[in-house]
């Protein structure tokens, strides 16, 4: 990945909770992990070796602005739906999966079986963006830790995403070639191969639900369940043309975490 596009996704991670901290909104900052599903054009669709076995793990820093208290005054704004019931989450994410064949397909004794289980790959994101989370419940009374201490919500958001796959095989020569690649991930001649490990840029629509739990007044766990949908279907650095592609790369990611209220 290019180490100026990095560098500008720290920036924006650093800077756009400074500029929020004039409106003397509540911030808070934890960190989550997890594993991460990703769904892509290795191995078959609704296929339960593909869904257990293409499995990684993604880490994340997040920053939170809380509209419901005010850093100014140490308290509680005036009840409006908005500030008591949305939080805005800003994340900061990487994630690593190694991708493999799983199926009939590769599970046969041909030539197409074998160049199929001889392959191999790997998924490489680093994600930032902001989502809105929305809690059911009064934010001020489940951040009490003698109150309600389980706070339930649903977010939505979009993420910058770099990518950075790899593609290989384990026959001699190099992926792409007739004699070691399956013949689906060839691509008719005057056509762009369906075989792209570039590293590049694309966007993602993510969304899920979650709870967290208040251990104290400062500080919660979460548990976050999240889906990523993916603005291209080269994310893992295959794009083949068949009817069992008929989506983009996606994610769904199980992670838990440790939140804590910096000005609470």
């Amino acid at each position: 990945m290019k180490l100026h596009y990095i560098l500008l996704l720290f920036i924006g991670f650093f800077w756009a909770p400074q500029t929020l901290e004039a409106q003397s909104f509540s911030q808070e900052i934890g960190i989550t992990t997890g594993p991460v599903f990703f769904k892509s054009d290795y191995g078959l669709r609704k296929n339960r070796e593909t869904n257990f076995g293409n499995v990684g793990l993604g880490v994340g820093l997040v920053h939170y602005i809380n509209f419901a208290y005010s850093a100014d005054c140490q308290c509680y704004h005036s009840i409006r739906y908005f500030n008591n019931h949305f939080k805005l989450r800003t994340e900061l994410t990487y994630t690593e999966t190694n991708l493999n064949h799983f199926g009939k397909e590769a599970d046969k004794n041909t030539l197409g079986g074998l160049q199929l289980r001889s392959m191999h790959g790997k998924a490489t994101t680093l994600e930032i963006g902001p989502s809105l989370e929305w809690y059911p419940f009064l934010i001020r009374i489940s951040e009490r830790a003698r109150d309600r201490k389980i706070a339930p919500y649903l977010n939505l958001g979009i993420n910058l995403v770099l990518y950075n796959p790899e593609v290989a095989t384990d026959l001699p020569g190099r992926i792409g070639a007739i004699n070691n690649t399956f013949n689906e991930f060839l691509a008719p001649f005057g056509e762009e191969s369906y075989i792209d490990p570039s590293s590049g840029t694309t966007y993602a629509l993510k969304g899920g639900a979650g709870a967290r739990y208040n251990i104290t007044r400062r500080s919660s766990v979460l548990i976050d369940l999240r889906w990523t949908y993916y603005g291209n279907d080269f994310i893992d650095g295959l794009d083949h043309d068949n009817p069992q592609n008929k989506y983009n790369d996606w994610a769904f990611w199980i992670n838990v975490g440790y939140v804590f209220y910096l000005n609470m």
